[in-house]
Order: structure tokens, then sequence, then C-alpha cells
């Protein structure tokens, strides 16, 4: 089955043409699916309504990968899904979707979008309002399928599966992306990045997590929008760099994010810092050891990544205070401030965040003073392990000479009699302090 339609998507009039692939000519397999996403739409179906795996899901089994959620879109609105399912919450104000609950895994459930931009409604309606500089303000227009695809950003994320029948819905070439391992937007580049800057951040997050290239007229227009980023709410772009960082594939993301002038939006401190000559080695280390991490399952924190992410900045003003006469420690905690200060207002850091990441930073100055009872209080500090791989990192950058971290991991794996020895030797080994001579009796 083939139609042919126009996309308005991004305000640019393009022919496309839909492909219905047989289940002979590609290889998504219902195996693959989780049961409760096929409980979903096998209900939807059997109601009347069409409902089709969409998006990532489609994607990442295409590729050969095994989705780690799964969403459907459907011609039901939010209120008769929840109608169908008892298990089910509506979710959102601007655009309702639905959750379906499955003990932990959920599944989610949206009805076919329209194109806002296109809406036939009064200039003043709310629900199609644009900024100055083209961004959507409000979304809220439901449509068909083909309107539904041609309003998503990627081609590739524009493949819909049916359960009914087998097939795979292409509507703009996706398949052909796909083979070819390149990220395409659907319509206008610069229209689509103007209507959500963060639209950018997802070429280069799904570029990174898929080994992908991004295709010529996609890229082209992004250093120069780069800067649209500043609009977008401080919260928003905070959840957007979870997003880029934890999903296993921070390194190369950061790569392209400051290939693509990217980062100075999200990270402005960070940024300057290196372009004037501060090091980034410390950050790509830190996301090499996150990489490495989530992939072995482990979690990640939030204010291990903004610590090591603003740790140029911090390092830059921490060393001007200094050589300006402050001293140390006051330096530090002035620098701290600043540096947090100038940041939540690009990305905003919970107060759960930022309270750790100064710790962090703060117990680097106490990780070298070890004698007497000190380490056993730098030990107990509920940020001792964090602050503790910091200083390994740090390590591994250069930034200092290795050493100091091996003394702690011998240090917090002996008993309390090792401890006591490891410090006696500490105290041994370290240079006397010269006795000042009295001066000698006057002789009257």
């Amino acid at each position: 089955m083939s139609s042919l339609f126009s996309s308005t998507a991004g305000k640019q009039t393009a022919a496309y043409q839909r492909r219905d692939i047989p289940r002979d000519q590609h290889n998504v397999s219902r195996s693959a699916i989780s049961e409760p996403a096929k409980k979903v739409l096998s209900r939807l179906n059997n109601a009347g309504y069409e409902a089709y795996l969409v998006g990532g899901g489609v994607r990442d089994i295409l590729l050969g990968g095994q989705p780690k959620d799964f969403d459907i879109a459907t011609s039901a609105t939010p209120e008769q899904v929840h109608e169908l399912f008892r298990n089910s919450r509506l979710i959102g104000r601007r655009f309702r979707i639905v959750h379906v609950l499955f003990g932990r895994e959920v599944i989610e459930v949206t009805t076919f979008r329209g194109n806002a931009a296109d809406a036939d409604v009064e200039e003043d309606d709310d629900d199609r309002r644009t900024s100055e500089h083209g961004l959507l303000l409000r979304d809220n227009v439901y449509g068909s399928m083909e309107e539904d695809a041609l309003r998503r950003d990627f081609t590739v994320n524009a493949l819909y599966y049916c359960i009914r029948d087998f097939t795979v819905v292409d509507f703009a070439d996706g398949m052909k992306d796909l083979k070819n391992r390149q990220m395409r937007l659907i319509g206008d580049p610069e229209t689509r990045y103007r209507e959500d800057p963060v639209r950018m951040l997802r070429a280069i997050r799904f570029a990174a997590k898929l080994g992908f290239t991004i295709e010529r007229e996609t890229e082209e227009p992004i250093r120069k929008l780069a800067p649209l980023l500043t609009h977008i709410p401080p919260a928003r772009l905070f959840e957007e760099v979870l997003k880029l960082f934890s999903a296993g594939y921070g390194e190369a993301t950061y790569k392209l994010l400051s290939d693509y002038d990217l980062l100075a939006p999200l990270f402005p401190e960070t940024a300057a810092a290196i372009a004037n000559g501060e090091s980034d080695e410390l950050i790509r280390r830190a996301l090499q050891n996150t990489d490495k991490r989530i992939a072995q399952g482990k979690s990640v924190t939030p204010y291990f990544l903004f610590a090591a992410m603003l740790w140029p900045a911090l390092q830059a003003d921490w060393r001007k205070r200094q050589d300006n006469g402050e001293p140390p420690l006051p330096a530090l905690h002035q620098a701290i401030g600043r540096v947090i200060g100038q940041q939540v207002q690009a990305t905003s850091i919970p107060k759960r965040f930022s309270g750790p990441m100064k710790e962090i930073w703060e117990l680097q100055v106490r990780l070298p003073r070890r004698q007497g009872k000190r380490s056993f209080v730098t030990l107990s500090h509920p940020r001792f392990r964090a602050a503790y791989d910091f200083l390994l990192v740090r390590e591994d950058a250069g930034e200092i000479e290795p050493g100091l971290g091996q003394w702690w991991t011998e240090f917090q794996e002996l008993d309390e009699k090792g401890q006591e020895r490891m410090l006696t030797e500490l105290g041994s080994a370290a240079p006397k302090k010269r006795r000042r001579k009295k001066p000698a009796a006057r002789k009257d």
C-alpha cells in the first residue's frame, strides 16, 4: 500500500510516499515486543481503534537492539484509552497522554497529533502561539496518522509497526536513513529547530547513541542556531543534559556537543574556561568512567556528572581568586558560589544535587590532609566515596600526581589497626620541622 501526501512539518511542503513494508522485508518480530505493549496494541485494535508501535521501539528493533521502552500511537483520544484500561492514568496538560501501568513497566500511549502551525484556528488561539524566535509555545492539535508521522523530528523515528498484519509503515524514507545510518530531520531543518531548539540536542543524542552521522542539511543550521537553546527553560535543559550524559554514550556525546557549538548554551562557564586554555581532560575521563558504569548496569549520580562538567570553570575561577591574594579555602567557596550561580541560569540544578556537588569539590582539599584523626573524619563523610572517585579521575586525567588515590584505596580496605599503621607510616615519612634554635644567652 502506498499513497502520496504532503508534509507541512516546519512550514515546508514536500511530497512523501507512504510505504507499507511486509513482514518478509523487515526484521521486526512480535517476540521483540514486551507482553504489556502487545496487550495494549491488541485491546486498542479490538476496540476498533488504530494503534501502532512507534518511534524508538521500532527503530531499535530494526537495528537489532532491544528497546528499553515501548511507545504506542493511536487514533483513540486520551479519554478513550483511559476508559479501556483501568491500570492507566492521564498525564500532562499541554498535550494529554496516557500511561498504562504493568508493574514497573509503563506503556506510553499518545493520540495521533497534527501540526499546530498549520491548524485552521484563530490567530489568538493559545493552542497555536509561537515566540518571536519561531518557538512553538502550544502544540495541542490531534491529527491523522500521516500528520502524526510528519510532525515527528527524525525520519528514523517516524516508523510504525502494525501488530495486525506485521507491516512496518514508513512515511519519510526512515528505512533508507536507517540503512545509511544517518539522522535526518523531517521538514525544513532551520524551521524545525526554531520551533523547538531541543531538537538539536536530540540530533546529537541519537547520533551518539546509534553511531549515526547527521545528514548534511540537518546539521548545517545547528552552529548558527545553537544560541536559541538559551530560550529554553533551565529546568527542561537540566533534564536534557541528564539524557545526554546518562545513556552510556557520554564521551561521544560530549565530542559532538563541542563540535557543533552546543556546549556553550548548556555549560557557558565551562565552555569559556576551555576556550581560554583550561583542560577538559577530566571531563573526558569522567564521561569514559560513566559510560563504563552504565554498561555494567551501575547507577550514575547527576551531581557527579555536573561536578565533572563544571570542574574546568571552577578551577579557572579558583585559581584567579588565589592569584588575586585570596586564601585557598575562602577562594574555593567563593568560586563554588559563583560557578553554580552562573550555571543555574543555563540549566537548573536542584538543591538535592548542588549540595553534594559542592561537597565533592570541597573534599578535594581535605583528601590530601590525612594526619591525625583527619583521615577518619574524611572517611566517615557521606560524600567520601564520590569524592574519592573524583580524585581518581583527577589523577587519571594527569591533573595531580598519582599516589594519593592509591593511599585512600588501601586505607579504606584495612581494619582500624591497619589504618593506624598507615597513619604512623605517613607521619614518619613527613618531613621533620626544623626547630628554631634559642638565641644564646647574652653575656653582660
